[in-house]
């Protein structure tokens, strides 16, 4: 029987392994053990999980389709004293999923919000990367659609923190495609079945890495490593003019495209309007 029981009404954000099961740390089966309820992505995996650490606690599913009706549940747990924890299939909950939305009105109601870390895809495939970890920024996954695609793209093109995205293996050949049109042909590492058996990095550029993945069909959710944007030298007019008829063509309007052309090219906007205007007479 275990002496410490949590502070009532507290919620707690427990990582979980993201492929190796020798990743589950001790304080977080200490918390699922003494938890009033926990709140799981997908109850049946993590049912799995309980079963294996020999814990057993009553849960509830909290996924993208139910957080409305569950969100006023979890927060009416809390009030009357219950302990919560929340898990999601894999990794540390609260990014990208609903978690964040309940993490932000649980501090607005003044409960107590504890972490429990765990392991994270993305922080390993960027430890692990080669390239630059001092600095980065995480996108996620971006939108499904090609176009859309290509706009987040644009607009990260003159990001100099390495970027981190996710894909999954019936589009990450598509994005390498798309990286490689809209942001150069930088270094990328493609990071899948992170601590698992078939634990891969392939290195290269986008257009070495998708050639490989043309060779052979890619399995697996990845985790992509994108270099930041070089330093440089601050773009000559022709190009600075690409940029403006690129983001034109993507339906921006000319004071948007002015306006991202400037930050790419590190203008002033008066400048990108002075080539503008004088492509036009």
């Amino acid at each position: 029987m275990k002496e410490d029981r949590p502070a009532p009404g507290t919620l707690f954000l427990v990582g979980t392994p993201i492929g190796n099961m020798g990743d589950l740390s001790p304080r977080a089966k200490e918390t699922l053990e003494s938890v009033s309820r926990i709140a799981a992505e997908d109850t049946r995996r993590t049912g799995l999980l309980l079963a294996r650490i020999g814990v057993r606690a009553p849960m509830l599913s909290f996924h993208a389709h139910n957080e409305a009706k569950r969100i006023p549940e979890l927060l009416a747990m809390l009030a009357r004293g219950e302990s919560v924890a929340v898990v999601s299939d894999a990794g540390n909950p609260g990014i990208s999923d609903p978690a964040e939305r309940l993490v932000r009105v649980a501090v607005e109601r003044g409960f107590a919000v504890v972490p429990v870390p765990g392991p994270s895809a993305f922080v390993a495939a960027l430890v692990a990367s080669g390239l630059p970890s001092g600095s980065f920024v995480f996108e996620g996954y971006l939108p499904n659609r090609a176009g859309a695609r290509r706009d987040a793209l644009r607009a990260l093109r003159s990001e100099r923190r390495t970027i981190l995205l996710h894909e999954s293996p019936k589009r990450v050949a598509a994005l390498l495609e798309d990286v490689r049109e809209t942001l150069g042909d930088r270094r990328v590492v493609l990071a899948r079945e992170i601590t698992k058996k078939f634990e891969e990095f392939a290195r290269g550029t986008a257009g070495e890495l998708l050639a490989r993945l043309r060779e052979r069909a890619p399995k697996g959710e990845f985790v992509v490593v994108v270099e930041g944007a070089p330093p440089g030298e601050p773009l000559e007019d022709e190009k600075v003019l690409e940029i403006v008829r690129e983001e034109l063509a993507a339906g921006r309007t000319l004071r948007d495209a002015v306006r991202a052309a400037a930050r790419i090219a590190r203008w002033k906007e008066q400048e990108v309007y002075r080539i503008v205007r004088g492509e036009e007479r």
